[in-house]
């Protein structure tokens, strides 16, 4: 597929680079990404990838926009409040860039429906804030980006299948019900999802474009305070891991209990 005169202005920054070039923005363009929850992670995310012309971008939300998402979630402007966030994602998006071709799926992810959806699509952000989508996505076995945020804190990881632990070789199964406090109680500063979701927006990138080192078989955390960065090299625990282990005991899609996350580190 040959670049319009338009594309290969549009994209002039990335043709230039020599690790993308021509080529590299030929697969941006035929790729698809989905990306579920279009809130603080996945606004920014989303944005990102269509403004580096992912072709397809598909957006699993439920909720309609609040006032209090204003703070972060910067898909969605003040005259969408009460509108559905994947309708609000997906006008954004093409008002940013008609080269993209935006799917929307306004519902729950679930065992019933996950599957379907996700079968086209190259790469998946979990951009969601609950642990039964997570543990969903990742049992799922796509490629994706996990991250989540709260506070000033944050974290990513990214999973492949066949290269290196998954999220579930990490955090077993989800927490017990108010275990932890939902960012809704704890609050988290509206630049994070920023800082978070566009790292998670490189990851995706970088898997469809072949360029540099994937965050595979790490988690990097962000401390905003302190302003620093760690990534910690995640313990294998493939062979005796219940999803991705040699010999795996969960065999089925599990739907757990809904309990809005935070951060797990």
């Amino acid at each position: 597929m040959a670049l319009t005169d338009e594309q290969i202005e549009r994209y002039s920054r990335h043709i230039i680079l020599k690790e993308v070039g021509a080529k590299g923005q030929r697969k941006l363009l035929n790729a698809k990404v989905l990306i579920v929850g279009a809130g603080g992670l996945g606004a920014p995310a989303a944005m990102y990838l269509a403004a580096a012309g992912v072709g397809t971008i598909g957006i699993v939300d439920a909720d309609d926009v609040d006032l209090s998402n204003l703070q972060r979630q910067i898909i969605h402007q003040t005259a969408d409040i009460g509108k559905a966030k994947v309708k609000s994602a997906k006008e954004t998006i093409n008002a940013m860039n008609p080269d993209v071709v935006v799917n929307t799926y306004r519902e729950f992810l679930t065992s019933e429906n996950i599957m379907d959806i996700i079968k086209d699509y190259d790469f998946i952000i979990d951009g969601t804030d609950n642990f039964p989508a997570k543990f969903l996505i990742n049992d799922a076995k796509k490629p994706f980006s996990h991250a989540g945020i709260i506070r000033f804190k944050g974290q990513l990881m990214t999973y492949v299948p066949g290269e290196g632990p998954c999220y579930r070789c990490v955090f077993k199964n989800p927490p017990p019900k108010d275990a932890v406090p939902t960012c809704k109680q704890a609050g988290v500063i509206g630049a994070m999802g920023g800082v978070i979701g566009s790292l998670q927006a490189m990851e995706a990138i970088k898997y469809i474009t072949g360029v540099g080192k994937l965050l595979t078989g790490y988690l990097l955390t962000y401390d905003a305070i302190n302003q620093e960065f760690h990534k910690i090299k995640l313990p294998s625990d493939t062979d005796s891991c219940a999803v991705c282990g040699s010999h795996p005991t969960i065999t089925e899609l599990i739907d757990y209990e809904q309990v809005e996350c935070t951060d797990q580190i």
